[in-house]
């Protein structure tokens, strides 16, 4: 037995020294640093808690910081959610594309309908520019570099931000000492007027957005019967045309972005040329894309061609 063990040893020490006789290279993988490590801060509350109804909320935003030893512009992103929702974890592969690109993202929350409606979303929106401005040093923020990014319902709330530079009319609530204004807007499938919406379909979708419950029409007026009166949006022309951004472009609006797809089925695409039409009549940078094929959402909005563009265009007035 003992013969066996010591032959088994020897066996076992001889492979051991063939192993380490043999040299098995590496392969060398030169690598460049063109990308930032980012972090993520989630779930920061930047309001102090308002009340609704009997209860209280609280509104709140994620955050990706890039690495860098200088201040680096802001960017603000909007989430969509057809007037009824907006969940600030949407639109991930843009707002790390933009933050790989030197951009501190911010995604934030609003209130919606049907428990909300105007002008309460923009007053949340412009809050959430004014909190990131008092943070600035925090999340090393340039704050005289910000922008605005936003898709769908967010797209129009983006376009308000940009219509409303130096207009103080929506600004309630904390850090009033803190200005608002921002440099730059994307508008992504966007709403500019909302009695219009469902201008470039066949007429018996254009009636669907004459509906007291659809949401534009709770956007306006609240929940037909509850907190507010019945009818569709078009009953309410004076209230609708208040909260259009359409109806807010001045020479003070900043240069903006606008990109539909021509097979949007829930947004006209004509509503961002009605926005981007106005600004170039008043000689307001813009430019505005349209994308063959792309419905409201979906993964044409990910490929790179159109984040190229966003970021170029974020560049433009960001960086530059």
């Amino acid at each position: 037995m003992r013969k066996i063990l010591l032959a088994l040893l020897v066996v076992a020490l001889m492979a051991s020294f063939t192993y380490a006789e043999e040299n098995f290279e590496s392969t060398i993988l030169n690598v460049e640093i063109v990308k930032p490590q980012v972090m993520l801060y989630e779930n920061i509350p930047f309001n102090s808690g308002k009340e609704r109804g009997s209860q209280m909320f609280t509104l709140a935003m994620d955050i990706l910081q890039p690495d860098s030893e200088k201040p680096l512009p802001l960017i603000v992103f909007i989430t969509g959610g057809g007037f009824i929702m907006a969940p600030k974890n949407n639109w991930i592969q843009q707002r790390m594309r933009l933050a790989e690109s030197g951009y501190v993202v911010a995604s934030i929350e609003y209130r919606h309908a049907p428990l909300s409606k105007f002008p309460l979303p923009v007053e949340d929106c412009k809050l959430a520019i004014r909190w990131l401005r008092a943070h600035a040093k925090q999340y090393n923020i340039d704050p005289e570099r910000i922008g605005v990014l936003g898709n769908s319902a967010g797209g129009y709330l983006s376009a308000f931000m940009g219509v409303l530079n130096d207009n103080r009319e929506f600004d309630t609530g904390d850090f009033l000492e803190y200005s608002s204004n921002i440099l730059c807007a994307a508008d992504i499938f966007g709403i500019s007027e909302l009695m219009s919406i469902g201008d470039d379909y066949p007429e018996e979708e254009r009636r669907l957005h004459d509906s007291p419950g659809i949401t534009e029409a709770m956007w306006v007026k609240g929940i037909p019967g509850f907190s507010g009166p019945d009818g569709g949006v078009k009953d309410f022309p004076e209230e609708a045309r208040k909260a259009s951004p359409l109806y807010y472009v001045s020479e003070k609006t900043v240069p903006m972005l606008f990109m539909h797809g021509d097979a949007d089925k829930s947004v006209s695409p004509s509503q961002t040329d009605k926005m981007y039409q106005a600004l170039r009549k008043l000689g307001i940078e813009a430019e505005r894309y349209i994308v063959p094929g792309a419905p409201h959402g979906g993964p044409y909005w990910m490929q790179e061609p159109v984040l190229k563009i966003m970021v170029d265009f974020f560049d433009k007035y960001l960086k530059k």
